[in-house]
């Protein structure tokens, strides 16, 4: 196939981006430029010539430096979700919530909703997740992966963390008669030894990231403060930390506050994830050490425990101490990258309100872009490749009709989708 014709396949996607569909009956408006066209009429070819379509007609072809191009949509580097869960679907528990999901659920089953998952996120735009483990369905994010990879389903470029890793005590499923052997959601290990062996078979075995529970659950503590259960001793997370960097790999810690918070930043974490209640020497020492910040806004608003009880109380607690860290670290200048912990909310949610929330809080909309974007693709070690419209980049490309950073809410409605080069959705 010539050049020429592989640019006449490739040109009307790539081109008509620049003023993807206006919506509703508006006929869609596509723009091509020509570096050569014949056009069925004339004796001659003519060079460097734009075309404007509207619905099913030309509109205009003119020479590039005359050409009169419609404003349109918004186009921007495919968004990266830094934190989702592919094998949870934000569970009810009126139907067995958490539980139900490792007790009843076939992996098959499983895996087919992870499959439809990934398939949403990609449609809204996403064409990278980096997902934090699979919440009892072993290796099953591996093999997703690899089904994306190989062309079977369609699905985001995904980064796994495959099982994470916590200690006992630190993991659902808990409440149980304690003769019973419950499997837990994530890999269970206690000592120094037990935790370097977890970070090598996970690491033997696919996994991109590590990740590391270095809080468990939590509660309203004596003086109204929020108190978490820590999990790993530091001399635990280092031996995790040592032989993953050992490999190139990063780890993630899932931290909320106090103790664990700070044996995450003691041990080496690349990551906090969530981070609710960050103290200021948490911030400095965050700082000092490079370590990004994933703070999941969003997921903190949503299925809160009646107000009257110690539940709903610790849910509002959690809520109302995550604003002033995030403002606390955004301030600082501590490097924040977009993350959602899709899965503890329902899929069929918009991943792009977690903008909404970022902005909310005082960040500016460019910022909170690029904190999905090239910000994102630094922490994953893709800088340059993902994140980016820029030379060398895969093609992750998507639109919008309006402008985001006037409205940010804009992104919650993605017209056009391409990831590698493919055209995965165009309204």
């Amino acid at each position: 196939m010539s050049t020429l014709w592989r640019w006449a396949i490739v040109c009307p996607l790539l081109c008509g981006l620049a003023v993807l569909g206006q919506g509703g009956a508006t006929p869609v408006v596509a723009v091509i430029r020509a570096g050569t066209l014949i056009d069925g009429k004339s004796d001659k070819p003519r060079h460097d010539q734009v075309i404007v379509i509207r619905g099913n007609r030309i509109e205009s072809v003119a020479d590039a430096t005359n050409a009169k191009i419609p404003p349109g949509a918004t186009v921007l580097p495919g968004l990266i979700d830094s934190h989702t869960h592919i094998f949870l679907q934000g569970e009810d528990s009126a139907q067995g919530g958490y539980d139900a999901n490792i007790l009843t659920a076939p992996l098959a089953l499983r895996a087919a909703r992870a499959t439809v998952a990934a398939r949403r996120a990609l449609e809204q735009g996403f064409t990278t997740l980096r997902d934090v483990e699979t919440e009892g369905a072993g290796y099953g994010d591996v093999g997703i992966k690899q089904a994306i990879e190989a062309g079977y389903i369609p699905g985001p470029r995904l980064l796994v963390s495959t099982r994470a890793i916590s200690t006992t005590g630190g993991y659902p499923l808990e409440g149980y008669a304690p003769e019973l052997e419950m499997p837990k959601g994530a890999q269970i290990v206690d000592g120094p030894v037990e935790a370097r062996k977890a970070a090598r078979e996970q690491l033997d075995h696919g996994a991109d990231w590590i990740k590391v529970y270095m809080t468990h659950r939590s509660w309203v503590g004596k003086n109204g403060e929020l108190a978490s259960q820590p999990t790993l001793t530091v001399e635990e997370l280092r031996a995790i930390v040592d032989e993953t960097h050992g490999w190139g790999k990063k780890v993630a810690c899932h931290a909320y506050s106090g103790i664990g918070l700070h044996r995450a930043l003691d041990g080496g974490c690349d990551s906090i994830e969530h981070g609710l209640d960050l103290d200021d020497a948490a911030i400095a020492q965050m700082l000092k050490q490079g370590t990004w910040y994933v703070p999941t806004l969003s997921v903190y608003y949503t299925d809160w425990g009646p107000a009257d009880t110690a539940t709903g109380q610790r849910d509002r607690l959690r809520a109302s101490v995550h604003e002033p860290s995030f403002k606390k670290a955004l301030k600082a200048g501590v490097k924040i990258v977009f993350g959602t912990d899709m899965g503890g909310i329902p899929w069929t949610e918009p991943i792009a309100q977690e903008f909404s929330r970022m902005v909310e809080f005082g960040m500016q909309p460019m910022d909170a872009i690029q904190s999905a974007t090239s910000r994102a693709a630094v922490m994953l070690d893709l800088e340059g490749k993902i994140g980016v419209v820029a030379p060398g980049a895969f093609a992750d490309i998507i639109a919008v009709k309006a402008d985001p950073l006037h409205e940010i809410k804009a992104l919650e409605d993605v017209e056009f989708v391409m990831k590698d080069g493919q055209v995965f959705r165009a309204k």
